[in-house]
């Protein structure tokens, strides 16, 4: 079974592959947002594999992020270096 986990654009950056910096809660990923071009600042989006899919309602979101918190898998707090 795959699952997309729902992330907060804290930037974008434009170049061959849209990326953007992606926050999971308390972890920040690069993450590409190619598929989801119309995905600014501030949105929210679905993440699967590295790629933004869609964007997500934040009330949608935050719903995820606090059955996260509930399991516990949100405690880890660290952010990737970009490449």
């Amino acid at each position: 079974m795959c699952l997309g986990i729902p992330g907060e654009v804290l930037t974008t950056v434009e170049g061959p592959l849209r990326m953007g910096r992606v926050a999971f809660g308390k972890v920040i990923k690069e993450v590409c947002l190619a598929y989801v071009p119309e995905a600014a600042p501030g949105d929210f989006v679905v993440v699967h594999a590295g790629f933004a899919i869609s964007r997500v309602d934040p009330e949608g979101a935050r719903r995820v992020f606090a059955y996260l918190e509930e399991l516990g898998e949100t405690n880890e707090v660290r952010e990737e270096e970009p490449p």
